[in-house]
């Protein structure tokens, strides 16, 4: 391929600009370009004063031209070349000018167009900057090098964006299935608790129903044993009534008795208590209140007791079991650790996982309180807490065990709630004067216990 490409130049380079065949006794002009001279000469035919050159537009002084005897052998010996078939396919599909039907040799850099040197000299393009074709070319192969590497750094934008795009869209769909999954577990938690009080109403139903029924039979006994009396007097009286006067009256006494002390018995009234079920209370203003106030918060690990271990989001605290070095700025000698964010004023709500069974300790404390001391945990030094112990967050559904907790500043209120149940679990009441932090506490027997901070969207 590179020999015959070769040729064709050779071939091209032994050819007339003008008729684009071999050169016929080649004539040079003052510029170097080589033509045969009818072909030279009937292209300058009627031109006065100067005369341009066809490929490259260099104005000749005069028609005087030098015969070129070297280059007339050498298109002989050309000549002699035998032509491929891809060779003449090649020089037939040279370009030619559709207008002048002349090789393209110029370049207009206005119209953006490839032009001959017939063309220069035309009314329509006298006026346009032309250029020749390996100069153009040069030109522009720069500026589309220099285009490679902008557009190297747009497709490797486009290609990080492209990713980005593929990360939101997986995430979306991880962030859905994990809420169909929180949706399915709440749903199942809600029939669970809703069997459970259908299982109690149940139960109160069959309790009040066998009571009634006790009730009924007794009455119902009672009832059959003064229709029997009723019916006996009646026979005896009947009876009386049938015989002579002196049988009639005597033994009158007994049934006269009898009549006057029939007593009917008390009719016992089914008076039924239908037992009704509807969500627990803080149902619905439990959901509005986390909407409203809920809050995220992060665990402070510069106050964090030793012994517990800070997850690197600040969400998480799990008891350790070795003790790291001492920190004097602990919150106190019970493994505890407080929330960065604190509270002066409004109401906030913050929900809490607890995962594992031991004892914890969840609730508020004043920003004052005194450091690295002793003191027992109590609103009377200052904490606000609810405890649980011992599998007291085992429910009946599985899943992780949420706590809210509520604080309402101004009302002076402290709530917890039990959200895998939707109840209301305990509360306090005081007058607050400071800044309140979220307090959360591990027991050192509650190794497999973790408490995470989260939130309910």
């Amino acid at each position: 391929m590179a020999i015959a490409a070769s040729l064709a130049k050779l071939q091209a380079e032994a050819s007339c600009p003008i008729c684009l065949d071999y050169l016929r006794d080649p004539v040079t002009t003052e510029c170097g370009h080589n033509f045969c001279p009818s072909c030279i000469h009937q292209r300058w035919e009627g031109l006065q004063g100067t005369f341009p050159c066809p490929v490259c537009l260099h104005h000749c002084p005069d028609r005087s031209l030098k015969r070129n005897t070297q280059l007339c052998h050498m298109t002989e010996i050309v000549q002699q070349i035998p032509t491929s078939v891809n060779q003449r396919k090649l020089q037939e599909e040279i370009p030619l000018c559709g207008q002048h039907n002349e090789v393209l040799t110029l370049f207009c850099e206005k119209n953006m167009e490839l032009l001959c040197a017939q063309c220069r000299v035309s009314s329509d393009h006298q006026d346009e900057p032309l250029i020749p074709i390996e100069e153009a070319a040069a030109s522009h192969r720069r500026m589309l090098k220099s285009y490679i590497g902008a557009l190297t750094n747009n497709l490797k934008n486009a290609e990080t964006e492209y990713k980005k795009q593929v990360a939101n869209t997986w995430e979306m769909k991880r962030k859905m299935e994990k809420w169909r999954d929180e949706l399915d577990l709440e749903c199942k938690e809600h029939k669970c608790f809703l069997e459970i009080e259908r299982d109690q109403i149940d139960n109160n139903l069959l309790i009040e129903e066998k009571n009634v029924e006790e009730k009924l039979i007794e009455n119902g006994r009672q009832i059959s044993y003064h229709m029997f009396r009723l019916s006996n007097l009646l026979s005896e009286i009947e009876d009386k009534c049938l015989q002579t006067d002196l049988d009639l009256l005597t033994g009158i006494e007994g049934i006269h008795n009898s009549y006057g002390n029939l007593e009917t018995p008390a009719v016992f009234s089914c008076e039924l208590k239908k037992e009704s079920y509807n969500l627990p209370p803080h149902y619905l203003g439990l959901h509005k209140m986390i909407r409203t106030f809920q809050v995220g918060l992060t665990l402070d690990p510069q106050i964090a007791h030793p012994s517990l271990s800070i997850s690197s989001d600040r969400k998480s605290v799990t008891y350790r079991t070795s003790e790291g070095l001492p920190n004097p700025h602990a919150l106190t000698s019970y493994p505890a650790v407080l929330s960065s964010e604190g509270f002066d004023a409004g109401r906030h709500f913050w929900v809490v996982n607890i995962e594992g069974t031991g004892e914890c300790l969840l609730g508020v404390c004043k920003e004052s309180i005194p450091r690295n001391t002793l003191i027992s945990p109590s609103p009377s030094n200052g904490y606000w807490q609810y405890q649980q112990k011992n599998e007291v967050f085992r429910l009946f559904c599985a899943g992780q065990h949420k706590i809210g907790v509520f604080l309402d500043y101004e009302l002076g209120e402290l709530s917890f709630y039990n959200l895998n149940t939707v109840s209301f679990l305990d509360g306090f009441s005081y007058t607050f004067t400071e800044k309140l932090m979220p307090y959360f506490s591990i027991a050192p027997s509650s190794e497999s216990l973790t408490i995470s901070i989260t939130k309910v969207k």
